[in-house]
């Protein structure tokens, strides 16, 4: 099990990265943009999206961060992003047991944002806030789909 901070951004996620990754001195960076995942027909993102950052990861002593934009066609679901709510925890875990047990501990008295469900990026994937208004993002195996989607645009 990991627990991750989460930091997400206003489109500008690969600046981001860059100047992390180098301040950092990174060892390893992982990064996907909305472009490099399927659309949906029925709801395809706007032009200006596919370039942005929907998942990345940077390792750097020992530890890693992960990084996103946040859509502007999302803002309507996510609220807009200001200081203060641009930083989450998130829990990275495949015992899916234990990752259902931490969602409807920490959900006790705040609210779902995303109940855990099958997600094309997760098997198990969920957004909550909790009573203390601190968000936290739930995925059973995001590393194996930052690794397969790097891989298969090799």
């Amino acid at each position: 099990m990991s627990v991750i901070a989460y930091l997400n951004f206003d489109g500008n996620t690969e600046q981001v990265i860059a100047f992390y990754s180098e301040a950092l001195n990174s060892n390893k960076v992982k990064k996907v943009k909305f472009k490099d995942l399927p659309q949906d027909p029925n709801y395809p993102l706007p032009e200006n999206e596919l370039n942005m950052i929907m998942e990345s990861s940077l390792e750097f002593a020992g530890g890693k961060i992960m990084l996103s934009d946040i859509l502007p066609s999302m803002k309507k679901v996510t609220g807009e992003l200001v200081m203060g709510n641009n930083i989450l925890i998130s829990i990275v875990i495949d015992d899916k047991q234990a990752l259902e047990d931490y969602f409807s501990n920490l959900s006790v008295g705040g609210y779902i944002i995303l109940p855990l469900s099958d997600m094309p990026w997760s098997s198990c994937f969920g957004m909550l806030v909790d009573k203390f208004g601190v968000v936290w993002k739930f995925n059973s195996d995001a590393e194996k789909f930052l690794d397969r989607v790097i891989s298969n645009k090799q």
